[in-house]
């Protein structure tokens, strides 16, 4: 297996494995809607959303509501109307890496120097809005299922597991694929401090498949804590070497419960100019 995918796509790819789609495989991944369901796997928005300690929450504000029509405002025509700001950390519930968000040896993914990311621009290379829409055929594999129960903090999770949730569910896993691994950490309220999570190893074996995104239920898709000596490997390996994005803080049980493992998966993070990551609503189309 190449070690990476740097100028696999040319000198200014900024997309990375997202490039392993094409509209063939959007297509396919299209024949696999049955039913018509679609499910989001996204958590709600709001002041509650869990949040690690070192990010802010979401701040949710109105600039207009029913308290100022109460209070005496103007009502040309009888018209009312409501809005409202919110300020969020990008990296919150639900979210997508861009490809902007990690890396070591001050290079980003496609040897982009990590330089070019300061507070006054953003990210001048592998951006959010560098992205795009992402659809594909969507692979569920689920660990937590194969384990009969959510995996306890700090369990790590191998190519083996994953090897063993693919033959459960009968799936394959291949190139383009957008790759989801349910764990069960969200589903008991788990710390962020500590989590079931993908291994090296794991992330290694996923990318040898050529996928496209990797994504999970809990907060960091790899375990925590991290082996000895090392600092997030998955992903540096995954997001830096690769250009494999990273969705996390999925919510799947409701899809597992579907009993379905491969669906037509759909989801567009915000383009936000610059920005390292982006809150998302992913869908399996079923």
């Amino acid at each position: 297996m190449s070690q990476d995918n740097w100028s696999r796509w040319g000198p200014d790819d900024e997309r990375g494995a997202l490039n392993h789609i094409g509209s063939s495989e959007i297509k396919a991944a299209a024949g696999l809607v049955r039913s018509g369901q679609v499910l989001s796997l996204a958590q709600p928005l709001s002041p509650r959303t869990p949040v690690p300690g070192h990010r802010g929450g979401v701040q949710h504000f109105m600039g207009r509501d029913g308290g100022d029509y109460a209070a005496g405002a103007r009502r040309p025509g009888g018209f009312q109307f409501a809005e409202d700001t919110v300020l969020l950390p990008l990296h919150i519930g639900t979210h997508i890496d861009a490809l902007c968000h990690a890396w070591y040896d001050d290079a980003l993914y496609n040897g982009f120097p990590g330089s070019g990311t300061r507070s006054t621009t953003g990210a001048t290379r592998c951006g959010i809005d560098k992205m795009g829409p992402i659809a594909g055929r969507g692979v569920l594999l689920d660990v937590a299922a194969v384990h009969g129960a959510p995996l306890a903090d700090g369990i790590s999770i191998g190519a083996a597991d994953l090897e063993d949730a693919a033959r459960r569910a009968e799936v394959r896993v291949g190139k383009g694929d957008i790759v989801l691994i349910r764990t069960g950490w969200a589903e008991r309220a788990g710390t962020f401090d500590a989590e079931p999570g993908l291994n090296l190893e794991a992330a290694l074996w996923l990318a040898e498949r050529e996928i496209s995104v990797l994504g999970a239920d809990n907060y960091a898709v790899e375990v925590l804590p991290f082996p000895t000596g090392t600092v997030f490997p998955v992903h540096q390996r995954l997001i830096r070497d690769f250009g494999i994005p990273l969705l996390e803080g999925l919510v799947l049980r409701a899809l597992a419960d579907t009993g379905r493992h491969e669906f037509m998966f759909a989801a567009s993070p915000l383009p936000v100019v610059g920005g390292t990551g982006s809150p998302i609503n992913p869908m399996a189309i079923l």
